[in-house]
């Protein structure tokens, strides 16, 4: 009987599901060995967004709480150690909550779905209200956490009535679990009402994590380092393993061996190499790691399609605000220089002093706390050793690259769209079949954006950009239509524009030069000949065609044009 393969695990946090519905799993148990071995009160992971927080503190909750199925770790890394699995698997209650979900446009909103929280897990341990170790006040307080009216001094010593009373039931000490716990400051900033947010979760926290007499540990995830200050203030022994800490650094993405591993027993071993350029890159402590979740996506896509162009996976899992920031602070306030963004597009490093423990208020504050903020959500990672505060950062692969390049394509179409002036002097040589003006026009434009040289990138890829300012361009104008990489002739065309009402069509193909850029236009303008891209045109009546030529090299360009009838 031939193996079932194993199923990709997209957007699967729970342990116990990829473990017992036979999902494809990278073990990452040794965390819970380090973890014992490490352990203070209370312990935060940073990591960016997608690098496998939410699995991992699944993962602690089935191994450690009463009652776990200990066949979940069956032939896994931690199974080898028996003296430990012994000690601690099954050993402890267990308080989990994520506060991932809390996303709400009002402060009142955002707190009744924290409530939610504390109501649902309040469910999941309700056999307390049959235990014979609790009294009936302890089941009175314990019936008030199941209620979705808790007034302020109940939800804020929620977390640690919950570890009092199951403390009491089993008489053992409790650990707590508490996934994103970031998330709500992140989207109460946004919204304007971090004031209040923020003293929410610091007495939600404050009263379980401090002087807790119930508390055997805790273990807190997020993206962001808060200020200790803002959240944590008197909280002594408390551990924080960021990215750029030594410790836990291969237990959150995977690693190279991981993920060849995974391309292999997928049959995508002959990928390798576009995954390492796509999706590898980021620096943890000492291990450099793969975002986890652009892996198994990408697994997933070309399974049944090897030849599937890589994507932006994890692009399309959040907003992206930092990034909007940040390229809007270099293009408006002009505190981040044209000449660092470019440094970075073209795969270099700058250096920069970060600070880890920042509020998200002072996350846009300053140009400065930007680049700490784009560090730690993963928009940036470390390269070589820091001096101290200083850091060597740099953009860690394609598709973190493409996310820079598309936010600037966006900024560049809305500045374009405003000066309708240039755009139409553009659009007119573009019709009349000006070579010369079409090219100090497209040169004006390029002196505005940044430039794109990027020394790690296929020449393709390089084009992109161009071909993406000349779409944002020709986009805006009425009565145009533009149409991009579409099958025409023998091949497919980088621009072809029709006109409402004339008989006239525009063949554009644009080309990446290294050097000797007219001989590069020359190439461009066989290529539209050789595959018979103006056969579209000919087909539908048109008269004339003209053809364009466009070699493009940071901020310069070089344009040649041709006339062709199509009609004798």
């Amino acid at each position: 009987m031939a193996e079932v393969v194993k199923k990709l695990p997209i957007g699967i946090e729970s342990f116990e599901k990829i473990r017992r519905d036979g999902f494809y799993y990278v073990d990452k148990t040794g965390l819970i060995k380090e973890l014992l071995e490490n352990w203070g009160e209370a312990n935060l992971f940073t990591r960016p967004r997608r690098f496998g927080k939410s699995l991992n503190m699944s993962m602690f909750q089935y191994f450690f709480e009463i009652g776990c199925d200990k066949s979940l770790f069956d032939g896994l890394e931690i199974a080898k150690d028996s003296y430990l699995c012994e000690q601690y698997m099954g050993k402890f209650p267990v308080v989990s909550i994520s506060l991932k979900d809390i996303d709400a446009n009002n402060y009142e909103t955002a707190r009744s779905m924290a409530i939610k929280v504390i109501n649902q897990e309040a469910r999941r341990l309700q056999f307390l209200l049959d235990s014979e170790k609790l009294s009936e006040y302890d089941k009175q307080l314990f019936s008030v956490l199941l209620q979705p009216d808790m007034d302020d001094k109940s939800l804020f010593y929620s977390l640690k009535e919950i570890t009092e009373l199951l403390c009491k039931h089993y008489e053992k000490k409790v650990i707590v679990l508490i996934d994103e716990y970031d998330v709500p400051l992140a989207k109460a900033n946004e919204r304007g009402y971090y004031d209040r947010m923020i003293d929410l979760i610091r007495n939600l926290f404050g009263t379980v994590l401090k002087t807790n007499d119930y508390l055997y540990f805790a273990v807190l995830s997020g993206c962001l380092r808060v200020a200790k200050e803002s959240i944590f203030t008197g909280l002594n022994n408390f551990n924080v393993f960021s990215i750029t800490d030594v410790e836990f650094d291969e237990y959150f993405g995977f690693t190279d061996a991981e993920v060849k591993e995974m391309l292999q027993y997928y049959h995508l071993e002959n990928n390798y190499e576009t995954v390492k350029e796509w999706y590898d890159g980021y620096r943890f402590g000492s291990v450099d790691v793969y975002c986890p979740w652009d892996v198994i996506c990408y697994c997933s896509k070309h399974r049944k399609n090897k030849m599937l162009p890589p994507q932006n996976y994890w692009l399309n899992t959040s907003g992206n605000e930092v990034i909007k920031h940040f390229i809007n602070d270099m293009n408006r306030q002009k505190t981040i220089t044209r000449t660092e963004m470019e440094r970075l597009i073209d795969g270099e490093a700058v250096q920069k002093e970060i600070r880890q423990e920042l509020t998200y208020p002072e996350l846009y504050s300053s140009s400065e706390h930007i680049w700490s903020a784009l560090f730690m959500t993963g928009y940036l990672t470390q390269r070589g050793i820091p001096d101290g505060n200083l850091f060597q950062l740099a953009i860690p692969n394609r598709e973190v690259r493409n996310i820079y390049t598309e936010q600037i394509l966006s900024l560049f179409k809305e500045e374009a769209a405003d000066d309708g002036a240039a755009l139409n002097a553009f659009c007119a040589a573009l019709e009349k079949g000006n070579g010369d003006e079409v090219e100090q026009q497209l040169t004006a434009y390029l002196s505005k954006t940044v430039s794109i040289r990027d020394t790690f990138a296929r020449k393709p890829t390089k084009e992109n950009f161009y071909h993406g300012i000349l779409l944002g361009l020709l986009g805006f104008k009425a009565g145009w239509t533009v149409t991009s990489n579409r099958e025409a002739g023998d091949g497919f065309s980088d621009i072809m524009i029709r006109i409402d009402g004339s008989e006239l069509g525009i063949i554009i193909e644009v080309k990446y030069a290294e050097r000797q850029m007219e001989e590069v236009c020359r190439t461009a303008l066989e290529q539209i000949d050789k595959m018979h891209y103006a056969d579209d045109f000919r087909r539908d009546g048109f008269s004339v065609v003209l053809k364009y030529g466009i070699a493009c090299n940071r901020k310069a360009c070089k344009v040649l044009a041709e006339k062709e009838q199509l009609v004798d």
